[in-house]
């Protein structure tokens, strides 16, 4: 294992001679934490200076710590932050010895929505983030949700540059990108299928959150693995006060969070839980063919969280899920996640934190058929672990470097069919598929001027496909299901296959025009080593992730992006105008009838080629006020070229929808009734339907042209609306709050598929029989939508 040695020496080497260059300065300082008064979560951002030298404070990190260097004491201490109550608080000689705890109450203010926020409120115009949206889980909460439940993913399609499979999925295609080019992570560990019930909803509970980050353009260097978009997803903490809670129960399903202390004031949990009770319905129903039925799913998630001193902070994360869909006792197909992750957060000085997180990713489905004759079962289990370290040095006021290291290992294990005893079908097993990844990637964010910023990174990508596995040689050189198999060679454990490695360059520029506009633009290069292979735009739990290996090289993305950034009325209204243009190389797609479930030699099902992709994104936000939410429009267009799909011309795949408009809207009414309101209109997704039809044995069957995807699904539009009422708080510690929403507010019938067949006597649903006469038969198409006019309500409560 020469270059698994390698690989674990260099990172080792990356994470214990770096940390050398770090100089700790051991000043007085005071040391502090933040609060707000009212939920007990900490406050990020928040401005702590001397009164007598209000010129040379310091504001709190992401968990709401400071250090400020002491002065002459006694002396008064200013805690100040957007939309609470200043503290003023006068610090003596005993105060240095312990860390103070300072709590902040929300200003009176009438109809003024305050939300807590790591970021300032120009940080759209300021940052060198291009691309990249905060979406507050506050926010992810008001917006309508089908039959009532809150749904991230759904929350992030409203966002410019999003598109969607369709109607009741939560998959996202990120400017150009298919949905496996989306990296998906809870506290650093990446979710393989992030969606319940078939895509209709995401595996993320909001009420288990703390914050969600989503890049789209221009992405850090510490972070890769995927081509399309990042989306950074933190489990909150616990209260380390007291106990607190909230859930709902809704119309499909009801959820639970309880934090609070765990062992003193130094430690804290949280744990979540989900589950829908679509089963307890069907169980009522008298027709056995439907109360023999299982169909639920459910989630768990938990957080520990221990401050090792006033330095070290250890976090413990986990989450499960599972689906299962049963019927009548004979077929159950079931699929579950697995996610845990530990991270150690240690602050060397205030100039100087170290990050190690650790995490592991399990993703398995299996299906089974109970029957004598044609019984079996079908499972798979995909497996990813890894660690990262990061290391963060403030070189000045205008200088901040980061490094650090990445380690993945990834294991896919085989695909087997075990037939039952007696069963005519026959045994299938393919090879297991294993990989390891080690990235080392450094990156400077540096002021220049007041005017002009640079961040600069690179990345490192080091492949290897390695064994168990099997490889093999076919016909030609070429792996192709026409070409015979020549030859294969077993590889033992950890026994390379095949190797890549390439260098992904990051760089963004910011030029602020005035304090209250800018411009930035940001190129990026990525890697990406594991690919989908899938029938379904749409993402199916039984898809089949790839590894890059000897035919399938990894994709390279390269993203081109500027954008024009404004802000009106001392930052109540935000203006962003983004274009981008991403070249993709060696992305993948399948045969025309390809199976890739069960076949061992999957690479002669798959073909290789290019892809490219453009838009312009604009966006209007307004923050604060009565009303408050956004306007986004994006005309995109994405196109792949293939040899061997529809005829080697550039086509579009399913997910190119050029037109793309969004509006979300708050209304606070007063303290107690809220509305919100979303539309969404984008064009129909791109199809390939039949240029007519041929009779066989008198079947009719549809005939395809070979050109892929040259037609279109009508446009799609929908507008959602809901409404909140809060019980008027009396100081009590239980209060509730009840949503009504309705989900296509005026019954819009969108597409979900058409089928092409014949139609007898003018009905779509007649199945001909031998007593039934036969008085008409056309060829026809039929549509199939999944909901109109939809209603749902919802009791939300916290104590």
């Amino acid at each position: 294992m020469p270059f698994l040695n390698r690989y674990c020496l260099l990172f080792f080497l990356t994470n214990l001679l770096f940390p050398m260059l770090l100089v700790a300065q051991e000043d007085v300082k005071l040391q502090g934490v933040v609060f707000d008064f009212a939920s007990n979560q900490t406050i990020p951002g928040a401005n702590v200076y001397w009164e007598s030298d209000p010129n040379n404070g310091v504001s709190t990190d992401l968990d709401g710590f400071f250090e400020i260097p002491v002065i002459a004491l006694p002396s008064k201490l200013i805690i100040s932050f957007v939309g609470f109550e200043q503290v003023q608080r006068m610090v003596q000689e005993k105060d240095i010895a312990k860390q103070i705890r300072v709590f902040l109450r929300v200003e009176e203010t009438d109809l003024q929505e305050v939300t807590v926020s790591s970021t300032r409120p120009d940080e759209n115009v300021k940052s060198l983030d291009l691309g990249k949206s905060v979406v507050p889980i506050e926010t992810i909460k008001n917006i309508p949700a089908l039959f009532g439940e809150v749904d991230l993913l759904r929350s992030l399609q409203l966002l410019p540059g999003v598109q969607t499979a369709g109607e009741g999925t939560t998959g996202l295609f990120v400017r150009g990108g298919s949905a496996d080019q989306n990296l998906l992570q809870i506290d650093g560990a990446p979710v393989y299928n992030p969606s319940h019930f078939f895509g209709f909803f995401s595996v993320f509970n909001p009420d288990a959150l703390s914050g969600v980050d989503f890049y789209k353009g221009n992405i850090p260097a510490n972070y890769g693995g995927r081509i399309s978009s990042l989306i950074d997803i933190s489990l909150k903490e616990g209260n380390y006060d007291k106990l607190h809670g909230e859930g709902g129960i809704g119309t499909i399903s009801s959820r639970l969070t309880v934090d609070g202390p765990l062992f003193s004031e130094n430690s804290s949990f949280v744990v979540s839980a989900r589950r829908t009770y679509a089963d307890v319905f069907l169980r009522l129903s008298s027709d056995p063919n439907i109360n023999s039925n299982d169909l639920y799913f459910y989630d768990l998630s938990g957080k520990t969280t221990f401050k090792l001193g006033n330095k070290d902070k250890l976090s413990l994360s986990s989450y499960y899920g599972s689906d299962f869909l049963g019927l009548s006792g004979q077929f159950g197909f079931g699929w579950s996640n697995w996610v845990s992750s530990g991270t150690w957060n240690r602050n060397i000085s205030d100039k100087a934190f170290f990050d190690l997180n650790a995490y592991h990713s399990r993703y398995n489905y299996k299906v089974g058929f109970d029957d004598p004759e044609n019984g079996f079962e079908w499972g798979n289990t995909i497996g990813e672990t890894g660690i990262k370290s990061e290391w963060t040095n403030l070189l000045s006021d205008k200088t901040i470097l980061k490094w650090g290291s990445m380690l993945q290992f990834y294991h896919f294990a085989s695909i087997d069919l075990d037939p039952s005893p007696n069963s005519a079908i026959q045994p299938i097993a393919t090879n297991p598929r294993n990989g390891m990844q080690f990235n080392p990637f450094v990156t400077v964010n540096q002021e220049l001027t007041r005017k002009l910023s640079v961040e600069a990174g690179l990345r490192w990508s080091l492949y290897q496909q390695h064994g168990l596995g099997v490889d093999y040689s076919y016909e030609n050189g070429t792996p192709d299901p026409n070409n015979e198999i020549i030859d294969s060679v077993a590889f033992n454990r950890f026994e390379r296959i095949k190797a890549y490695q390439g260098l992904e360059p990051r760089l963004a520029l910011r030029y602020l025009i005035r304090d209250d506009l800018s411009i930035k633009v940001a190129a990026n290069r990525g890697f990406q080593y594991l690919q989908v292979a899938s029938n379904s735009s749409a993402g199916l739990p039984i898809d089949r992730w790839i590894l890059a290996g000897t035919y399938i090289p990894p994709i390279r993305g390269d993203q081109f992006s500027v954008g024009i950034f404004k802000n009106l009325n001392d930052n109540a209204w935000e203006v962003s105008l983004e274009g981008y243009y991403k070249d993709m190389k060696n992305v993948i797609d399948l045969r025309q009838g390809a199976t890739v479930l069960f076949t061992d030699n999957v690479e002669t099902e798959i073909l290789v080629g290019d892809g490219y992709a453009y838009g312009v994104e604009f966006l209007v936000k307004k923050n604060i006020g009565k009303t408050s939410g956004w306007l986004s429009y994006a005309y995109s267009r994405t196109w792949r070229r293939i040899e061997g799909i529809s005829f080697d011309n550039w086509y579009n795949p399913r997910f190119d929808r050029p037109h793309d408009l969004n509006l979300v809207l708050n209304h606070q009414f007063n303290k107690r009734w809220s509305a919100n309101l979303t539309f969404v209109y984008t064009t129909g997704q791109a199809v390939t339907f039949p240029a007519g039809s041929y009779v066989v044995d008198s079947q009719r069957l549809p005939l395809f042209t070979g050109e892929r995807n040259a037609d279109r699904f009508p446009d799609y539009h929908r507008m959602d609306a809901s409404v909140t009422w809060k019980n008027a708080d009396q100081g009590k510690k239980w209060r509730g709050s009840w949503n009504f929403s309705i989900y296509n507010l005026y019954g819009r019938k969108n597409p979900f598929s058409y089928q092409f067949g014949e139609i007898f006597n003018e009905n779509i649903n007649f199945s001909p029989a031998p007593n039934d006469p036969i008085t008409s038969r056309r060829p026809g198409t039929v549509m199939t939508y999944l909901f109109t006019f939809l209603p749902s309500l919802t009791y939300n409560f916290n104590f």
